[in-house]
């Protein structure tokens, strides 16, 4: 069973440019990441600090 903490959209997230990656603020205090193409192939993202899947695209 998963359990989601947010559902968030793309815009939410912050993208850094140089690296095309976008960084969203995990309440276990680090950042999800996520890249545009894990995005638009609706992957599940681990949370950093429990490596569970948590963030759904």
């Amino acid at each position: 069973m998963v359990v989601f903490h947010d559902k968030v959209e793309i815009e939410d997230f912050q993208h850094d440019k140089d690296s095309e990656k976008y960084f969203y603020p995990c309440p276990c205090g680090d950042n999800f990441c996520i890249t545009k193409d894990q995005f638009t192939c609706g992957e599940t993202v681990p949370a950093p600090s429990t490596k569970e899947e948590l963030v759904e695209c």
